[in-house]
């Protein structure tokens, strides 16, 4: 082999480094496939080498890092056991992840070589590259740190058990831990670490029994801490909840806190299951049947559009909603086939949206990644595929977002709106590439005061409706209550029909009632439909089961269309402005929010929004909007100015028109923002209605969605279902109509199956032109 002059460039990665060395960064070839996965020994990006894409090459001609390691990883043959006493394997259990020993089921190959040498293969032991190779090659990778991480709820320590202060020591009685203090409960018990207190849970997943006594205790008490008697573990573990945080905790000081009522943790011993295993064993619990109904396995589906997405650890709402949304034109316009002069010019590939929204449609649509895979078992005869997993994708898009950046289950809807928002702001300065362009459309609000008879309209811009679900429960001949069905008309009737409200009517002066609806101005290329299944009970989450009847003809909402506005009618008068002085909003309307558990800024920023007027409006607005990305940031009162208010430097002002915005737009985003460059670019996202009149051409493509021609007829392009109690536990999964046949998106399993259309959480329509 050739003496490399190049050696010197290579680095050494150390334990912060991000060493990508599973799958190239650009596509989901992995080390698994030949001829293996390049490593760049400078950088530690992973590229293919492959002759079609040749990724790992593209990487050279853009750093100039010559060297790479390339890792080609085999299974071995998979020994039997010739022992019949001997043990064996020790099963998967995704409650406690078990390291899996790689020395005894793969073997590596793997060599370097320079590209600045016209690739030739270097020799391993030259300088420093033993030390090198050795590092990367026990590095943790990011989708195995993603794998560990995957089953552990994110739980950190709270000051309200920090600074816990205790009632005087007790010796509890054996009798006082048997069963709550107010019923004859004897599991789902917490005691109390102010007073010993011990009261019920509420009811949890899989049936777990409760009757929220401990909850009334600290509504009765104010105190804040509680402990899970069964979770108690000789190492100092339990489930410990903080009703003014209203989230799980951690106590570093449990230990000393059970002590003072003469429970010794080291003396106890689990005996049930903690809240994460709880979730976890919910989420596996669930799953769509795989099954024809005379009892044979379904016919897994293989080839281009039909590849699967691994569940990453709770990672099923995200999958479905990709599954959903690459299926549509425009999505696989803008993302497929891949555009080779953005990967050219893009140096960070991991860490761009624009590249991993490319690599998802390539992997999804080429076919390459859904292969039948060879059984090595005798005992394994089911047929499947490995499909592909989004690892670099999720970690981008959850990046600094609360909850996606969590590896807890999460709602598939409001997943849906985060990748729309994300995608707008990227394509910002390409409106007319934005895919999601597609689902948006005008809407037009109503209100009309029902004593003075003044109405006012308000139009936005909307890439979704969410409609009710009428709820009315029968009795089966058993005796059993069940809910009635109701048909997706009712449901829309529902959206689009009046709503009795309470109403501060500003021409009355006075509580009145007032009756509002929403109607189409326009209609969107393709409707998302979200349907109200879960609302809240007693603080807790829960699922509105109503089975609804969907008809797959096509559906025709003409009639949706909003009415002209007669002549005759009086405009209600404008809200007095506020000056810059903080807006009031009326305190029962904020208290009733405010019991439903949400924070007292969104219940105020949605009474606001909304125009106070009443509670159960902000609440429907509160939840069609949680995944704003300024739904927690302070009130911005509109046209509040100050004579101390300093000018918006010239920098702020370039990096955002730099982003595609005007400069008259971004003062006043500054301006609105307290010169908050992150605010303001918040602010410009969300205030599109602010600026009325057209600044350039741009603009008028930004602000023209749908269209208003007659007919609107819309045919179900596919469906989200979900099974589960709650959104934080259940199961995502995704039907779409291709090739003129229903193909069941689950997980990685890829099969010909009808949709459960009465069970649909989201309903994705597409319109069928005249």
């Amino acid at each position: 082999m050739a003496v490399c002059p190049h050696v010197s460039s290579i680095k050494i990665p150390s334990a912060t480094t991000l060493v990508y060395k599973e799958e190239c960064t650009l596509c989901f070839d992995s080390q698994n496939l030949a001829p293996g996965i390049e490593v760049c020994l400078t950088c530690f990006n992973a590229g293919c080498n492959s002759p079609e894409r040749q990724h790992a090459r593209t990487h050279y001609g853009q750093t100039n890092h010559p060297l790479v390691l390339i890792i080609l990883r085999l299974i071995k043959d998979k020994p039997k056991r010739v022992d019949e006493n001997e043990e064996p394997p020790q099963k998967i259990s995704k409650l406690a992840i078990v390291p899996e020993d790689e020395e005894k089921k793969y073997e590596y190959v793997t060599y370097v070589k320079c590209y600045s040498c016209g690739g030739i293969e270097v020799e391993k032991t030259i300088g420093e590259l033993p030390l090198v190779i050795d590092a990367v090659m026990n590095s943790v990778s990011a989708a195995r740190k993603s794998e560990i991480k995957a089953w552990e709820e994110e739980i950190t320590e709270c000051e309200h058990a920090r600074n816990l202060i205790q009632d005087s020591p007790k010796e509890l009685e054996s009798k006082a831990l048997a069963h709550c203090n107010n019923c004859e409960l004897k599991e789902n018990l917490w005691i109390c670490l102010v007073c010993g207190n011990l009261g019920c849970g509420r009811q949890q997943f899989g049936g777990v029994g409760g009757n929220g006594h401990g909850l009334a205790h600290f509504e009765n008490t104010s105190h804040p801490i509680s402990c899970k008697l069964g979770t108690i573990t000789p190492e100092g573990s339990a489930d410990i909840y903080c009703y003014l945080c209203n989230d799980s905790k951690l106590d570093p000081f449990l230990e000393n806190h059970l002590s003072n009522f003469g429970i010794n943790v080291k003396s106890q011993q689990k005996t049930e299951k903690n809240m994460t295993e709880l979730q976890i064993e919910e989420n596996l619990k669930y799953d769509f049947s795989m099954v024809t109904e005379d009892g044979k396995e379904l016919e897994p589906l293989f080839g281009p559009g039909y590849t699967g997405i691994k569940n990453l650890g709770n990672s099923c709402y995200m999958g479905s909603v990709l599954q959903s949304v690459f299926s549509l034109d425009s999505f696989q316009k803008r993302y497929y086939p891949t555009s080779l002069e953005h990967q050219i010019s893009c140096l960070d590939p991991a860490n761009c949206i624009q590249c991993q929204l490319y690599k998802i449609a390539d992997g999804l649509l080429s076919g390459r990644y859904s292969q039948p895979i060879q059984p090595v078992d005798e005992e394994k005869t089911n047929r499947g595929q490995e499909g592909i997993a989004p690892n670099m994708f999720k970690a981008l898009i959850g990046k600094d977002h609360s909850e996606f950046s969590t590896m807890r289950q999460q709602d598939a809807f409001e997943f849906l709106q985060h990748l729309i928002t994300t995608i707008e702001r990227k394509e910002h300065n390409n409106p007319e590439k934005d895919p999601t362009r597609a689902f948006k459309f005008t809407a037009k609000q109503r209100l009309q005061c029902l004593e003075c008879k003044r109405v006012r309209y308000q139009t936005t811009t909307e890439s979704h409706i969410s409609i009710p679900v009428p709820t009315k429960t029968i009795q089966t001949d058993s005796g059993e209550e069940i809910y009635e069905p109701v048909t997706f008309e009712q449901c829309l009737e529902s959206f689009a029909g009046d709503a009795i409200i309470e109403y501060s009517c500003p021409a009355c002066k006075r509580k009145t009632n007032a009756a509002t609806n929403t109607r189409f101005v326009t209609f969107p290329e393709v409707l998302v439909v979200h349907t109200r299944r879960f609302d809240f009970e007693n603080w807790v989450s829960r699922k509105i089961s109503v089975p609804i009847i969907f008809s797959q003809d096509l559906i025709n909402l003409d009639k949706y269309i909003a009415p002209e506005q007669p002549e005759n009618e009086e405009l209600l008068p404008d809200e007095p402005s506020s000056s810059g002085e903080s807006i009031s909003v009326d305190e029962m309307d904020l208290n009733q929010l405010l019991l439903m558990g949400f924070p007292e800024n969104r219940c105020k920023k949605a009474l606001i929004t909304t125009g106070n007027i009443g509670s159960e409006v902000a609440m429907n607005w509160l939840f069609e909007h949680m995944d704003d990305p300024d739904i927690d940031s302070p009130i911005v009162t509109g046209g509040s100015t100050s004579t101390n208010q300093q000018v918006p430097s010239e920098s702020d002002i370039v990096q955002l028109t730099e982003m595609g915005f005007q400069v008259a737009q971004v003062k006043k985003a500054l301006a609105e923002t307290n010169n908050n460059v992150e605010r303001a670019v918040e602010w410009l996202f969300s205030h599109p209605e602010d600026f009325t009149e057209s600044f350039s051409e741009q603009e008028n493509i930004n602000n023209t969605f749908g269209d208003s021609s007659f007919p609107a007829n819309y045919q179900l392009q596919s469906i989200i279902s979900h099974k589960g109690t709650s959104v934080h536990c259940g199961h995502y999964v995704a039907h779409v109509f291709k090739d003129q046949k229903w193909v069941l998106f689950n997980d990685d399993k890829v099969v010909n199956s009808q949709p459960p259309l009465e069970e649909a959480y989201v309903y994705i329509l597409k319109r069928i032109p005249a």
